[in-house]
């Protein structure tokens, strides 16, 4: 059949999309800002220019998704992001526990596809922008190569989540690369001259043991002299993946327009490691060995950081700034690498981490001079020294879903971005972000439509919490240990627990307390002891006569003694954690941070969790009961623990515990939701290593919720995810909704954080 098309020229198909909000980028800011915004009720466009979603935590490049837990290396407790990206982080964990890279593409491509509001559009690349005016951007052009298609995209809002910035820079965003000098933000950190170096490139391998031996051939491209990197001794036949993100490249280069010669040096290096570690005769258990996966793409780390109307800097990260327009959190450390990367004779990483979390104000995303630009995901408003921080994967969706509530404001309103940052506007994005389970650091829920706020809440038992039973082995002091327990304003009982000593020694203790209130920081002690044990038995007590003067945790402090062993218990408790006075090199974490004078960081020491199976808390009695765990928590508007547990906890021994909300007359219930205890301490990477369960400890499973009639209106069953919302298919009116949950275990009383009703 004759095509009757003029052969002198022919144009692909030319197809105009109309949204309310297009998102460029499909890497994890981009995906949390476009599902946020699909269900907030926008129409949105995602584009993405490869054939996945995810980007530097896709299959294609393959590194773990980390924020502010910092592989629970830091001192940041609880705090795992929240909001989509923490149901992707849950569900991944549920799914894909032994952190198959192919299946975490699987869980991001359905919650995408599961969201009628989004279009779509994948191997699809932005080229071209067209404006209004000077500082308004009317539509993006863009093309796919699989289906030879030039798109128009249209709309009044658009969000750059592509990591270079490409609408940005295309529409004329203003814009840096490479570091400030100290003189402009008066970072102690900064370098005394400002340079264009960057942090570089990775990319990484993946090996599989074939049962036989497998021999390698070098490509002619492979490094010939393994020498010449000068950490080469470092490898070895056991790690990959991403634990070797060290194999970095490209800080001295164009990030952007430089990143093909980028990737073929890294290919050169990839090949020439794993020729060194197959062929050089020092790594006999590399026989059976081969290269199952190269990565085709690098995961880049830093390009261009656009400019917003704040600007986030040193100070903000390790003096914990307050913002009245404080919209998401970062706790990652302030990670800069050496420019040469891999070539450097310097360590890989060069970390300092704040003594805790701290806010990430609205006005650094979006573009100061381009009016309806949103800037998501590491190029975001900050100086090079704060990207340091701001740049990882979960801190960059954390603020892609800041943006989507700020434009479902904006579409609301007919306003521009920046028009959020007025009152009542920027309080009005505060609510709606933490009402779709976005914690933002001292900030509290306070929704007028929340039913829940016009409740008495009532429970059928509460944990008073007297003793942590002893069980299983002993815990050995050969790493000093604590106990973080929340105590209200007030004395301290006294708290007794028992050690079993070798020998007669003398068994150092602490009662520590943060000095910064909503810190886990334990720097600064209220009471020490020391304590002769005999051998054998002992009978410890600490007469705590102090008192704090704020609902706050306490840390109690058990010094390092190897001849001692101290009595664990079994039972896990929401907002209970045992800490360790522990090392985590790769997060730079050697126990105590020492920082020199003059960079503008703090000196501390680090306590952190152990992962399970281990982490035991400390059996201990108490002389008077911990009451921080009372129905009314579910309605204080903090769904996590901060200074206390913010949690309705059940006493273990409640064979059926429930929860009662009454209202003086009856409601019209719509829509409820839920949320329970996932463990926002635990950091959930999402390849490469694996998790010791699929379902958090903590987490209710099962639960049913009844009227005041004790209908059964909802009933659910292998429940693990962190945030329920149930939508009742016709209007609920009943002047008590009761709930009933199961305990997870005999050892794990139920807890339910926040609880909120809604008449639509």
């Amino acid at each position: 059949m004759l095509n009757a098309e003029s052969t002198y020229q022919r144009n692909f198909i030319n197809t105009t999309l109309n949204a309310d909000l297009t998102v460029i980028g499909g890497g994890l800011s981009g995906v949390c800002c476009a599902i946020t915004a699909a269900r907030a009720g926008l129409k949105v466009t995602l584009v993405q220019d490869r054939s996945v979603l995810g980007g530097n935590a896709s299959s294609e490049v393959r590194l773990w998704i980390l924020g502010a837990t910092s592989h629970m290396g830091n001192n940041n407790r609880w705090a795992r992001e929240g909001g989509v990206i923490d149901e992707i982080l849950v569900e991944n964990t549920y799914r894909n526990p032994e952190g198959n890279p192919v299946i975490f593409d699987a869980i991001l491509l359905d919650k995408v596809s599961s969201e009628p509001n989004i279009t779509l559009l994948l191997n699809t690349a932005v080229y071209e922008t067209t404006k209004q005016d000077a500082s308004t951007i009317k539509l993006i052009k863009a093309f796919c190569s699989q289906n030879q298609t030039t798109y128009l995209l249209k709309s009044p809002l658009f969000c750059d989540a592509s990591g270079d910035g490409v609408v940005g820079f295309l529409a004329g965003a203003a814009f840096r690369m490479g570091a400030e000098d100290k003189l402009e933000f008066g970072e102690l950190f900064a370098p005394d001259q400002s340079y264009g170096e960057l942090l570089g490139h990775s990319l990484y391998f993946y090996t599989k043991d074939t049962g036989k031996a497998v021999k390698f051939v070098p490509p002619s491209f492979a490094l010939d002299d393994i020498t010449k990197i000068p950490r080469f001794k470092s490898f070895n036949s056991k790690e990959y993946g991403c634990k070797l993100w060290w194999i970095e490249y490209g800080g001295r280069k164009d990030t952007v327009h430089d990143t093909e010669d980028i990737k073929w040096e890294l290919w050169k290096i990839v090949y020439g490691v794993w020729n060194h570690i197959k062929n050089s005769g020092l790594f006999p258990d590399a026989e059976n060995l081969t290269l199952e996966w190269v990565g085709m793409i690098p995961g880049k780390r830093e390009s261009r950081r656009f400019e917003g109307d704040y600007m986030l800097i040193q100070q903000d990260i390790i003096e914990q700034h307050q913002h009245k327009d404080a919209v998401a959190f970062g706790g990652w450390s302030v990670d800069l690498h050496p420019s040469d990367g891999i070539y450097s004779a310097l360590p890989g990483c060069n970390q300092w981490h704040s003594k805790g979390i701290y806010q990430i104000p609205y006005r650094c995303l979006y573009s100061k001079n381009i009016s309806n630009l949103f800037l998501a995901g590491r190029i975001i408003s900050t100086s090079h020294v704060a990207f340091g921080s701001t740049r990882v994967m979960a801190t960059s969706a954390y603020v892609g879903q800041a943006v989507a509530m700020a434009a479902s404001i904006c579409k609301t309103e007919n306003c521009l971005p920046a028009d959020v940052t007025e009152e009542p506007k920027i309080k009005y994005l505060q609510q709606k972000l933490i009402a779709s389970g976005q914690y933002i650091p001292d900030i509290r829920a306070r929704e007028e439509s929340d039913l829940v706020q016009q409740s008495e809440v009532t429970a059928s038992s509460e944990l008073r919490l007297t003793e942590m039973p002893g069980a299983g082995d002993l815990q050995l002091l050969d790493i000093a240990v604590a106990q973080m327990l929340p105590f209200k304003a007030g004395i301290l009982p006294e708290i007794h627990f028992k050690a079993f000593a070798e020998t007669a020694t003398t068994l150092e203790t602490e009662i520590r307390i943060s000095s910064k209130l909503g810190n886990y920081t334990p720097d600064e002690t209220i009471a020490h002891f020391d304590f002769d044990l005999q051998v054998g038995e002992n009978q410890i007590t600490l007469p705590l006569n102090s008192s704090i003067t704020e609902d706050q945790y306490i840390f109690i402090l058990i010094h390092k003694n190897p001849v001692v062993k101290i009595q664990r218990t079994d039972r896990r408790i929401t907002g209970i954690l045992s800490l360790f006075n522990t090392v985590n090199p790769a997060v730079s974490n050697f126990g105590k941070q020492e920082a020199p004078e003059g960079i503008g960081m703090d000196s501390f020491e680090f306590w952190c969790p152990q992962r399970r199976p281990g982490g035991q808390n400390i059996a201990m009695r108490l002389d008077g009961a911990i009451e921080a765990f009372c129905a009314t928590n579910i309605k204080n508007g903090i769904a996590r623990p901060t200074t206390s547990v913010n949690a309705w906890v059940a006493d273990i021994d409640d064979q059926l515990p429930s929860l009662k909300i009454n209202w003086s007359e009856k409601k019209k219930i719509k829509r409820l939701v839920l949320s329970f205890d996932s463990d926002f301490d635990h950091p959930m990477e999402s390849v490469l290593m694996t998790h010791p369960e699929n379902i958090m400890p903590f987490c209710v499973r099962n639960y049913r919720v009844y009227d005041e009639a004790g209908h059964l209106l909802y009933k659910k069953t292998g429940n693990h995810q962190t945030r329920n919302e149930i939508i009742f298919e016709d209007s609920v009116y009943t002047s008590s909704i009761r709930i009933e949950v199961e305990h997870p275990s005999e050892q794990t009383p139920a807890s339910i954080f926040e609880i909120r009703a809604y008449e639509n």
